[in-house]
């Protein structure tokens, strides 16, 4: 049995709308949980078994995955026919793995540094910069429409995301901007916009 554990309008969400994507409704259960947020709300929720109390958590027969980009490979690497990522024989997989990881270990680090208004050389040595990243992501979609080429996938559901959640950040870059726009607008990520809202609605 597998299970996600999620809280409305967070990092999980992008699992809820890879569900969606991959039309495992039925094979993936959704529980809900509270997490500590940066406003003060919410606490941590006995019910979710990662060990920070956050999320996104995925548990399968007793095997807990926990981090974003780590579930988006375990669940496109278990359900293959579902076509949002390459399979290992295929050419661009290589290209899938490292958007994945680049994500999660430069990425993301990057535009949170950026918006805490922190930098030193070491940060910049370590992780680059936001420049840096932008033209790594044009260069990619100058070849696409999406990063791997004329089809969407986890990838682009990933690293477009930062720029979903905060849109100061997104570049002034048309390319990158429709990018975004046309991730934004998949049936599945208005669907878990729709869904997050509905559940924090009801919480309140």
């Amino acid at each position: 049995m597998l299970t996600l554990f999620h809280a409305p309008q967070s990092r999980s969400s992008r699992l809820v709308t890879l569900i969606d994507e991959m039309a495992l409704q039925d094979r993936v259960k959704i529980h809900t949980v509270t997490i500590p947020r940066m406003d003060g709300s919410g606490g941590p929720d006995a019910a979710n078994p990662h060990p920070e109390a956050k999320v996104p958590a995925l548990l399968h027969d007793g095997t807990l995955i926990t981090e974003t980009a780590a579930i988006i490979l375990y669940l496109t690497t278990l359900f293959p026919e579902a076509g949002m990522a390459p399979r290992a024989d295929d050419p661009r997989y290589g290209a899938y793995l490292t958007w994945l990881f680049w994500y999660g270990n430069v990425m993301e680090p990057v535009l949170i540094l950026e918006a805490a208004g922190l930098g030193h050389p070491y940060l910049h040595a370590t992780f680059r910069g936001h420049p840096e990243g932008v033209a790594r992501l044009r260069a990619a979609l100058e070849r696409g429409p999406w990063l791997l080429g004329d089809s969407y996938s986890a990838a682009d559901l990933l690293c477009h995301s930062p720029y979903a959640w905060f849109k100061e950040a997104t570049p002034e870059d048309p390319l990158i901007r429709d990018w975004v726009a046309r991730c934004q607008a998949r049936p599945a990520a208005e669907r878990t916009r729709a869904s997050d809202a509905a559940a924090l609605q009801q919480a309140a």
